[in-house]
């Protein structure tokens, strides 16, 4: 990468490098080296960017953050009902595919450092409750008449049981494979008259 090319291309190249080595390669290989090797340039321009390691994760949680905010408003906008609505945000969310798998190791690892790290919390506590009030709010329009704290509490076991499934899955896709993620979904759904 020349340091002579287009800024908003070294930004693209730089986070798809931050994202290739974090869901590539795991938490413990995330370095400014890994990252310019990835991207094909200096470590010099990596740190120009990205001073430290922590900039590179909260750079991989903000990406993660934008990456299944972009795509659960089009899936939402794009379903026929709230029923659909609500299990399609949420498949989304599990290990299903190439990308999602990805995904959900990247959570994983900014989860691992978030601890014992208040600054990488705060980033993951805003970007998890921007999560949990669409979740609580697909709930709501799929049982309109259930009271609020019913809503809520569901709403948070769906997101754990799709969060702790994508997580397995990304470890072990063989005990996990999509359609057993799905039907563990879809079980859940009908469990909560979701479905």
């Amino acid at each position: 990468m020349s340091r002579t090319a287009d800024p908003s291309a070294q930004q693209a190249q730089l986070s798809q490098a931050v994202w290739d080595v974090l869901a590539g390669q795991g938490l413990e290989r995330l370095t400014i080296r890994a990252v310019a090797a990835a991207a094909g340039c200096t470590t010099g321009l990596v740190m120009h960017r990205f001073p430290n390691r922590r900039a590179l994760l909260r750079h991989a949680r903000q990406l993660l953050h934008e990456r299944t905010r972009d795509r659960v408003e089009t899936l939402e906008t794009e379903s026929a009902s709230p029923q659909t609505a609500l299990r399609a945000v949420l498949a989304q969310a599990l290990a299903l595919d190439a990308e999602t798998t990805a995904e959900a190791i990247v959570w994983v690892g900014f989860l691992a450092s978030a601890v014992g790290d208040d600054e990488l919390t705060t980033l993951h506590q805003a970007n998890n409750q921007a999560w949990r009030e669409r979740i609580i709010r697909l709930v709501s329009a799929v049982a309109p008449r259930w009271p609020k704290d019913r809503v809520a509490t569901t709403a948070y076991a769906l997101i754990a049981m799709v969060e702790g499934t994508a997580a397995l899955a990304s470890t072990d896709p063989a005990a996990y494979p999509p359609t057993t993620q799905l039907a563990m979904l879809d079980t859940t759904l009908t469990a909560f008259a979701l479905s």
